[in-house]
C-alpha cells in the first residue's frame, strides 16, 4: 500500500498516535504524518504510507489554514491552556485596538518558536529542554501570514481564521498578539482546516478508519502534484533518469519547457516522479518508485 490519507485528528491524541494507529490498521511500518498537530488541537493531518513518505516534505511545504481562538489577558509557559499560568491581567481594549493588532501580523514576519515545540536545537527537542526547566534563546524565523479573518470578537476571546506558510506556530502568534496589546494572550482552541489541497471536509476521522475501509481512503501519490504538467516518456529515458542521469537527448528534451514542473509516467502509465528541464537537460527531481 502506497499513498496518502487525509486524516482528521481529534483532540486528546498526538499526531504520532495517528501514525501508530495507521501502522496497525495497514500492517505497514513505513508511515509518517505531514505536519504535527498538538494533542489538544484538531483537524487535518495528512498521513503518508509506503513510498508516499517521500512526499512528506512537499506536503509540509504547502500553506496551512487554521481556525483559532485566542484568549487575551493570560500568558502560560506553553502559550496555550495546557501550560502553567505566568501572568494574568485585565483586558481594557476596544474592539478596534484588538482588530488592528491582529491584522498587523499579516505579511512576511519573523517569529520566535515556542519553547514547548518539537523543534530541535543541538539535537535536543525544545520541549524536552523546557520540561527540564531549561529555556534557551531561539532565533526568529521568517514566516508569512497570508490572510487573517476575524470571525468573532467577544473580549477577552477572539476567534479568527488564518492562512499561513509552513513553519508558523499559531501558539506563538497568539502570544505575540498578546505582547503587542500589552495584556498577554494564549491560544485557547485550534483546528486545522486545510494543509494545501487537503481539506477538512474531505478528511476521515482516525476513529472511523479500519482495516475494511482504509484502502478506499488512500489517494495516489501523484495527486499532490496534480497541478504539474503530465508527460509519458519512453522506458529507456525512465531508466536513465532513475539512475541520476541528466538526459540531453533531443527526443526527450523537446517535450519539456524550461521553468515547468512535470509529473512523469512510463509507457504503462505508472507514476515515476517529478522532473524539470535545465540548461543541461532533463533531470529527475524526486523518484517515487
Amino acid at each position: 500500500m502506497n499513498g496518502i490519507i487525509n486524516v482528521f485528528k481529534p483532540t486528546g491524541i498526538t499526531s504520532f498516535d495517528v501514525v501508530r494507529t495507521i501502522r496497525k490498521i495497514s500492517n505497514i511500518k513505513k508511515v509518517g504524518h505531514a505536519g504535527t498537530l498538538d494533542p489538544e488541537a484538531s483537524g487535518v493531518l495528512p498521513v503518508c504510507i509506503g513510498r508516499a513518505t517521500k512526499a512528506i516534505d512537499y506536503i509540509m511545504g504547502d500553506f496551512k489554514i487554521y481556525e483559532v481562538e485566542l484568549k487575551l489577558g493570560v500568558t502560560t509557559d506553553t502559550y496555550d491552556r495546557e501550560g502553567k499560568i505566568l501572568s494574568e491581567s485585565e483586558v481594557a481594549l476596544s474592539d478596534e485596538e484588538i482588530t488592528g493588532a491582529i491584522n498587523s501580523f499579516i505579511g512576511e514576519i519573523k517569529q520566535i518558536p515556542p519553547m514547548y515545540s518539537a523543534l530541535k536545537v543541538n539535537g535536543k527537542k525544545l520541549y524536552e529542554l523546557a520540561r527540564a526547566g531549561i529555556e534557551i534563546e531561539r532565533a526568529a524565523r521568517p514566516i508569512t501570514i497570508y490572510e487573517i479573518d476575524i470571525t468573532n470578537l467577544e473580549s477577552p476571546y477572539v476567534k479568527f481564521r488564518v492562512k499561513c506558510s509552513k513553519g508558523t506556530y499559531i501558539r506563538s502568534l497568539c502570544y505575540d498578539i498578546g505582547e503587542l496589546l500589552k495584556c498577554g494572550g494564549m491560544m485557547w482552541n485550534l483546528r486545522r482546516t486545510a494543509t494545501g489541497q487537503f481539506h477538512i471536509d474531505d478528511a476521515i476521522n482516525i476513529e472511523d478508519l479500519n482495516e475494511e475501509n482504509i484502502s478506499k481512503h488512500v489517494m495516489p501519490i501523484e495527486k499532490i502534484f496534480q497541478n504539474n504538467s503530465k508527460i509519458i516518456i519512453e522506458d529507456k529515458f525512465v531508466k536513465f533518469l532513475l539512475n541520476g542521469v541528466v538526459v540531453k537527448d533531443k527526443a526527450l528534451t523537446c517535450k519539456f519547457e524550461m521553468g515547468t514542473m512535470y509529473s512523469i509516467y512510463n509507457n504503462e502509465n505508472d507514476f515515476i516522479g517529478i522532473a524539470d528541464k535545465g540548461n543541461d537537460g532533463v533531470r529527475l527531481i524526486k523518484s517515487f518508485i
